[in-house]
């Protein structure tokens, strides 16, 4: 696993949104420099796509062969296709349909719309086929180059709830998941070990209703209270936050504070 994780704060939403889009455009490059293509996890909700609109807006997204880019997600509601929630939808409107993807690298999830979603147990043995077809000989996931993960105010990452059953699949690396405590109640989400076999896990939290929840994961607290806390990256593990976010760290792992 990776070494202990790097913390790093920008004062605002904003700031954290523009940076954190830089670092993605640099680590799509360098993949694909090394081995041809890049696999990457993107994560929902207001925070990844204010990323992804800072791409978007950025003159540096034409750095990047997006025809070479294998678009994958954390987790997804179990909803149809083209539904405002799903975060598929989210991330095509703030992105996706604007950079000339190869639509074969798009792996969205299936709703119960699709004839692999007839619940979400065969919607997440579908997915789970999909990133065995990518992964290397003798794997069944992709060694994905970064995996870009929110946190909620109870420390859930994907759509994985502090306590839930989910938690102690060890086996799959993907989940259909019943009874979620935050709406939609059934999902699909990776496990934690599909999460853990990035290259680089990438934290992005913003607001200060998420502070106690970053406080805990970083303060020692287990996977099942804070699922955060059981996520890392092969090689590196990275909390990126804005200030409201940061308030509950430990000021000792706090490496680079922007002004």
């Amino acid at each position: 696993m990776s070494r202990s994780p790097v913390v790093v704060v920008h004062r605002d939403k904003q700031l954290l949104a523009d940076a954190a889009a830089a670092r993605l455009v640099t680590a799509i490059v360098d993949a694909q420099a090394s081995r041809g293509e890049a696999d990457v996890v993107l994560t929902g909700g207001s925070m990844g796509s204010a990323i992804l609109e800072s791409l978007g807006a950025s003159a540096v997204r034409d750095a990047v062969d997006w025809s070479r880019v294998n678009v994958w997600w954390g987790d997804e509601r179990f909803l149809p296709s083209g539904d405002p929630e799903r975060n598929e939808t989210q991330a095509r409107a703030a992105l996706l349909d604007e950079v000339g993807l190869d639509p074969a690298r798009v792996h969205a999830v299936p709703g119960p719309d699709s004839p692999h979603g007839a619940s979400p147990e065969a919607s997440a043995a579908w997915y789970a086929a999909q990133l065995a077809d990518h992964a290397a000989r003798g794997e069944d996931v992709p060694r994905f180059d970064v995996v870009m993960l929110g946190v909620g105010p109870d420390a859930h990452v994907a759509s994985l709830f502090p306590e839930h059953p989910v938690l102690h699949e060890e086996d799959r690396a993907v989940v259909g998941v019943h009874g979620s405590p935050k709406p939609p109640p059934m999902r699909v989400s990776l496990t934690f070990r599909a999460l853990c076999s990035a290259r680089d896990v990438w934290f992005l939290v913003a607001g200060a209703d998420k502070a106690k929840a970053v406080g805990l994961a970083l303060s020692g607290a287990g996977p099942m209270q804070a699922p955060a806390a059981g996520v890392s990256g092969i090689r590196s593990t990275t909390w990126l936050l804005d200030r409201p976010a940061a308030t509950h760290v430990p000021k000792a792992l706090i490496r680079i504070s922007s002004p």
